[in-house]
């Protein structure tokens, strides 16, 4: 598939393209999907993709994406599209209430970069707004957005956290990220709500992620810092198809699950690989960890079956991407971060 993506507008399009896979089972998902927290990376491209998919099904079912939108131009890219667009601050309790009752509820709100010096927000949006969302969709399948930060650093060559490693994490942004989780597990054995807890850990496109930043540091021939020495990815095509496909599988209590890239990939290969692509040598800075923050998938393959984007895939597509000028949405990951402090 090694066709290169030339345009944003093309990147869209291949993003927003339902797959055989995610046809069926949506054909098995009825009611309205709402999105709450549409405006970020994923949103947008989630919101087409499950439009898509519905209107080639031939159902009636409507997809609303609920942000503050900030841009306009977002806005106006998705009613263009066929989706209903509710601007909308979630934490204004009296906005919250007005937003349509929907069946199924994507839940992607959240704070994560300025969480340092700017901690209290970063709990109220991440920890506090899900007993408002938990309280206004108690009738609804929520599929809630979570992270892969809420495990401790795994061994390399561990094959990463499995979903029955206990959460232990580091850092003020991925406490408040266990507290999302536990209040929707309140809010479910409260009312029987079927809750999906979707731990995802990294997905990328060609304009941010952990490949794009280690694609433009050897482009650039900027130092690529060791120290974070394993990272798991996924195409956010694959994510998005995966986070649609789950309200097929919300339970009370929520079932929970990883999603990401099924390899361990080594930020020095990466580094490497990129280089060839580019006609370049790396420049490295700092010795590997023996642990980072990895998560086991295996259970996710079994599920939803294996990403249909390789690792191979998607850094020829970043590479190709790098080196004709693509915008970048200047998001970067922190994936080096050990800290906790982001």
């Amino acid at each position: 598939m090694k066709n290169t993506i030339k345009s944003i507008s093309e990147l869209e399009d291949v993003l927003s393209a339902p797959s055989d896979r995610l046809l069926n089972d949506m054909e098995k998902i009825h009611g309205n999907i709402i999105i709450l927290g549409a405006g970020g990376k994923m949103g947008p491209s989630l919101a087409k993709l499950a439009n898509r998919a519905l209107k080639k099904l031939g159902k009636k079912n409507e997809v609303i994406a609920v942000s503050r939108f900030s841009s306009r131009a977002a806005r106006e890219d998705l009613e263009k599209n066929g989706i209903k667009v509710i601007a909308a601050d979630l934490l204004n309790e009296e906005e919250l209430k007005n937003l349509p009752e929907a069946e199924n509820v994507i839940y992607m709100a959240g704070q994560k970069f300025g969480t340092q010096g700017n901690e209290p927000f970063t709990w109220a949006m991440n920890a506090y707004l899900p007993g408002l969302v938990g309280a206004k969709y108690q009738g609804s399948k929520i599929v809630v957005f979570s992270t892969g930060n809420v495990y401790p650093f795994m061994p390399a060559d561990s094959g990463g956290a499995t979903e029955e490693v206990p959460p232990e994490p580091v850092g003020e942004y991925a406490q408040s990220c266990l507290g999302r989780e536990r209040i929707f597990e309140y809010f479910s054995a409260r009312y029987k709500t079927p809750v999906f807890m979707y731990r995802l850990n990294y997905a990328i496109d060609l304009r941010y992620g952990v490949l794009y930043e280690i694609g433009k540091a050897v482009y650039e021939n900027q130092p690529v810092d060791l120290t974070m020495g394993y990272v798991n990815v996924i195409w956010q095509g694959d994510a998005n198809e995966y986070a649609l496909r789950a309200l097929r599988y919300c339970q009370s209590p929520p079932k929970l699950m990883n999603i990401t890239g099924t390899d361990t990939l080594k930020v020095q290969e990466l580094a490497l690989r990129f280089g060839e692509l580019f006609g370049k040598n790396p420049v490295f800075e700092n010795e590997p960890e023996p642990t980072a923050l990895l998560s086991n998938a295996g259970e996710m393959a079994r599920t939803f079956g294996e990403p249909q984007i390789s690792p191979d895939q998607m850094i020829y597509w970043v590479a190709e991407w790098i080196k004709k000028g693509g915008p970048s949405l200047n998001k970067p990951t922190h994936f080096q971060e050990r800290k906790g402090k982001f």
